[in-house]
């Protein structure tokens, strides 16, 4: 991210991390992505695939689902619950 890369590859980002950790790092890429970066995350987790705004679904290889996310989640974080 140093580097100000147009796109960011993300593989299970929020895998093994406490929920308030994951809404953390979906905030980051949320933000970088209302900056112009195209975020490529790959997840198993449905509630954090509804952060974006497209879901890309795959099955042995070949694509089942692609769908634009009307209404993504946004991130919440300890300085939201603050508000």
């Amino acid at each position: 991210m140093v580097n100000n890369p147009s796109i960011l590859l993300a593989d299970e980002p929020t895998g093994n991390l406490d929920s308030q950790s994951g809404e953390v790092i979906i905030e980051i890429f949320q933000s970088l992505n209302r900056e112009g970066v195209t975020i490529v995350l790959v997840t198993h987790e449905k509630d954090i695939a509804l952060h974006t705004g497209r879901i890309i679904t795959f099955k042995d290889g070949l694509v089942i689902n692609d769908e634009i996310v009307k209404q993504p989640l946004k991130a919440r974080t300890l300085s939201d619950e603050s508000d």
